[in-house]
């Protein structure tokens, strides 16, 4: 019988849903309880044990007080070095603070080194300087890098900043720590290659107790400032403190297998690194990552690891066995033999003496163990040993003649190989070589977790748990519970579920439901299963836009789609930037390209989407509407439209793609043709919609719309350009704005023939657009007349019922402000207003309190464009709407 208690909790494997209730509610808690303690600046004298009992809440408390006595067990300046993203930075600041801070209460030094990409080149585009890349090395001259120590500078103190408020002390470095030479300066420009590290200036940091935060600039010994990778700046400083790990925060959480789609959570190099190279989708960045840290690992102590993870969940990386991102480590090689003679039974005696509580009991001997082993080959069975190099794991799998269900008789481990995740690997290899298995454990084990979160189905008999790996065959598992009902002594009744369904062998037992794919439950059929299924290919046509670049971005979180092909006339054969799950190329496609590729069907590319100017699009959807049509509808690609081309369609062929109000018709979609509406038509009738019931029939809702200036695109024009918007706000397109078309065309839509707009009397709405000096975001202030008068509480409950449920639509009291929204996925909506009435008004005086005002901000290149091409791209290919796109739960808003 296995002692779990030896396990880690794995990296394995889906986790059991009673698991994953638990571990989702107590995320909550602790979440909860780290903003709500991280923000006392005074924290009292038991801090650190107040902290430690906070961290029970992501692990038990055996392995959360393992962690803290492996990571203390170092000098300070060799716990971790964590490398921070600038988009980390931008967009999860909050969370970053808290999660070192946390770190920080319980006496580790996390040293941090951090980038700024994603501001640098927003910068750049502002001061109209191009952002050129060779080999992926961004090309640094005199002004990008003037701005480059700029931007470093600002973002090092905005985390600094952030820290000091949680009180926690950091001290910002923005230099003296790198020394390099030029890496090519033909080539690069002002690029460094990191020749020696002045550790001195990081550890004064530490002894002064305060948390060291670096930027990647490096100095000539002249004094010459050069541009380093974030990246290689952290592997370098790793090199010389030799810490217990290092740890890059990105927003994905981990590293992803490209044909599944799942996130790999351990990769025990000096085991899996050739095979990993050889798999097809390693290429390109990937590959490159990946020899990266096996470079970098190779030069540091065994001990030492890699963690690919995010912010919010780096407290669970680093003090669980089981982790939450990607593991990487050089860890040993396995062995698998099926003869005593090939292994060192001294150690192996050794390993079991001291981890196996049957052999370190006394109740059996490895003497014992060992003729049982060679008994049972003897009389037609086999036997397989499992370990690595150091002995500091080890697992025994039999199997009877004439059977074909193997038993995983043994499986110790030390604490070496729990820190090390070895057993992750160890179950790899044995799942690889049987693809049945069976196994019991202690009903009272500590870790039972980790074999529920293995095992396809289990049954309680005794004191002990049976599991069952990847038996499926209804007759085999009633054979199965049978046999080791009567080998526990236990009742000759039970039932054993797998999977949602029962077979009957008796009486009642403790069950559990399976995880395999393959024998999902009916409430999962329909729904694909994200970690399994095969990537979906995307096309996009007119990449250099800034709606472009947010779909790059948002492609590259999602867990179902890939890019395939991203086309540019002007950025051909340049590298394709913030996408990370291949190292991808800009290419031209024209329409008849686009058309052979499109032959293919959806085994090439499920989705073709078109980020391209008004009045462009009809060459490509002629194409591929030419090349598909002997396809089945079903087969053939989706088309997604982000212009104007497409959203007055009547033919029926296109369906108009604002989800919150045609999701009907989207999910029933026959054509797969989809026009995704415009940034201000959608915000201005997510805000008049839910009032069509109400609208006075002779009057108009009109609309005041501010934009950000990259409403207006990247071809230059007054209402671009910052300078000329600087203290300013300039009204356009006053009239017939094509927005103000869309507005009513698309509401006439939703109007039944009782209302008093309807398509026997069209809705028309007067709308107004401005560009202001911000960059993106969209303010809306709608006037609605209304056929009668309401109160403020009326019209709030209206849209609260409306929009309920909705996760990209959310309905405030207080009024929504553009920078609270901007670089959010969601629509809000508030700041709901009513004239007050007159006593004794009528005529027109009355009519004038018939009137709602509403607000409405969104977010212009996301819930205006990309995020909204994402939903109804997930829509369409019949997976969870809101895969891939970040919803939070509500809105933070400023002004009441």
């Amino acid at each position: 019988m296995i002692r779990a208690s030896h396990l880690a909790r794995g990296r394995l494997g889906s986790v059991a849903k009673a698991s994953r209730v638990t571990l989702a509610s107590s995320a909550r808690a602790w979440g909860a309880a780290v903003r709500a303690y991280t923000y006392q600046t005074r924290p009292d004298t038991s801090e650190k044990e107040t902290i430690v009992k906070l961290l029970y809440n992501i692990g038990s408390k055996k392995e959360v007080e393992q962690y803290l006595r492996h990571f203390s067990s170092v000098e300070s300046q060799k716990f971790a070095v964590i490398k921070v993203g600038g988009a980390v930075i931008s967009d999860d600041l909050a969370t970053l603070a808290s999660s070192l801070t946390f770190l920080n209460r319980v006496g580790l030094y996390p040293i941090v080194v951090h980038g700024a990409g994603p501001q640098l080149n927003k910068r750049l585009e502002a001061a109209k300087i191009e952002a050129r890349y060779e080999d992926g090395i961004r090309i640094t001259d005199g002004p990008t890098l003037a701005i480059a120590r700029e931007v470093f500078a600002s973002e090092n103190r905005k985390l600094v900043e952030a820290l000091e408020r949680l009180g926690t002390r950091a001290r910002p470095i923005t230099g003296g720590v790198f020394v390099a030479d030029y890496l090519n300066r033909e080539k690069y420009d002002r690029v460094g290659r990191i020749v020696h590290v002045n550790r001195e200036v990081v550890e004064s940091s530490i002894r002064a107790g305060c948390l060291p935060i670096l930027t990647s600039l490096a100095e000539t010994p002249d004094g010459q400032i050069l541009n380093v990778n974030a990246d290689i700046a952290a592997g370098e400083l790793a090199r010389v403190l030799e810490p217990l790990k290092i740890v890059y925060l990105n927003e994905k959480n981990g590293l992803y297998h490209g044909t599944t789609g799942k996130r790999i959570e351990t990769i025990h190099l000096d085991e899996e690194y050739e095979g990993l190279l050889k798999e097809p989708w390693v290429r390109y960045g990937t590959k490159l990552k990946l020899r990266e840290i096996k470079e970098l690992l190779d030069t540091l102590p065994r001990s030492s690891s890699v963690a690919i993870i995010s912010a919010e969940h780096l407290h669970k990386e680093l003090f669980t066995h089981s982790g939450a991102g990607t593991l990487i480590m050089r860890g040993h090689r396995l062995f698998s033999e099926q003869d005593l003679s090939g292994v060192d039974s001294d150690r192996l005696r050794a390993l079991l003496m001291a981890h196996d509580p049957l052999i370190a009991s006394g109740e059996t001997t490895t003497a014992s163990y060992w003729q049982a082993l060679s008994e049972l080959k003897r009389d037609g069975g086999q036997y397989w040993i499992y370990g690595d190099e150091p002995y500091q794991l080890a697992a025994v799998v039999t199997r009877k003649a004439g059977e074909s269900i193997s038993n995983l008789e043994k499986f110790v481990a030390s604490k070496a190989a729990i820190l090390g995740n070895i057993t992750d690997n160890a179950w790899k290899l044995i799942t690889r070589d049987h693809s049945q298995l069976v196994w019991s454990v202690p009903r009272t084990d500590d870790n039972l977790s980790w074999h529920f979160e293995r095992a396809d189905g289990s049954w309680g008999v005794g004191d002990s748990i049976v599991f069952w790996y990847g038996v499926e065959d209804w007759k085999q598992i009633s054979d199965l519970v049978a046999t080791k009902a009567v080998g526990e002594k236990a009742a000759p009744n039970a039932t054993a579920t797998t999977a949602g369904k029962t077979a009957p062998v008796g009486a009642r037992g403790y069950t559990t439901a399976a995880h395999r794919p393959a024998m999902r439950s009916a409430t999962n059929i329909g729904r694909r299963s994200y970690s399994t299924a095969a990537p979906l290919r995307v096309g996009l046509i007119g990449a250099r836009g800034y709606t472009g670049r947010e779909l790059i971005k948002l492609i590259d979180g999602h867990p179902r789609f890939e890019l395939a092909y991203v086309s540019s006339r002007e950025l051909a054969g340049k590298p394709v930037p913030n996408y990370t799950k291949a190292q991808l190329d800009h290419v031209n496609l024209s329409a008849q390209q686009v058309a052979e590729l499109a032959k293919a069907g959806r085994e090439d590319v499920a989705v073709w989407i078109l980020a391209l100017p008004n009045n462009v699009a009809a060459p490509f959807v002629a194409a591929i509407d030419s090349a598909v049509s002997s396809q089945p509808t079903g087969q053939q690609p989706v088309v997604v439209d982000l212009s104007a081309d497409y959203r007055f369609d009547a033919s029926g062929q296109w369906t108009y793609g604002l989800p919150e109000l045609h999701r009907t018709k989207l999910a029933n979609r026959t054509t797969g043709r989809i026009a995704n509406p415009g940034c201000y038509a959608t915000g201005s009738q997510l805000g008049i919609a839910p009032l069509l019931p109400y609208l006075d029939a002779a009057r108009l809702p009109s609309v005041f719309g501010v934009s950000g200036y990259s409403g207006a695109g990247t071809k230059p024009s007054p209402k671009n350009d910052p300078e000329f918007l600087r203290d300013n706000l300039i009204p356009y397109a006053p009239v017939n704005h094509i927005h103000e078309r869309e507005i009513g065309h698309s509401l006439t839509r939703l109007c039944k023939p009782e209302y008093s707009f309807n398509a026997e009397n069209p809705l028309k709405v007067q709308f107004t657009p401005h560009v202001a000096s911000f960059f993106q975001g969209i303010g809306l202030t709608l006037h609605v007349p209304l056929c009668k008068s309401m109160s403020v509480k009326n019209i709030h409950d209206i849209f609260a019922e409306f929009y309920r449920g909705e996760r990209l639509v959310h309905v405030t009291q207080s009024a929504p402000l553009v920078r609270d929204n901007s670089g959010k996925h969601y629509a809000a909506i508030g700041g709901f207003a009513v004239p007050p009435s007159e006593e004794g008004a009528a005529g027109s005086a009355v009519l004038a309190t018939r009137r709602a005002v509403v607000n409405v901000t969104l977010d212009n290149l996301l819930k205006g464009a990309a995020t909204q091409a994402v939903q109804n791209m997930n829509i369409a290919m019949g997976i969870d709407e809101y895969a891939g796109i970040p919803t939070p739960p509500e809105p933070t808003m400023s002004l009441d």
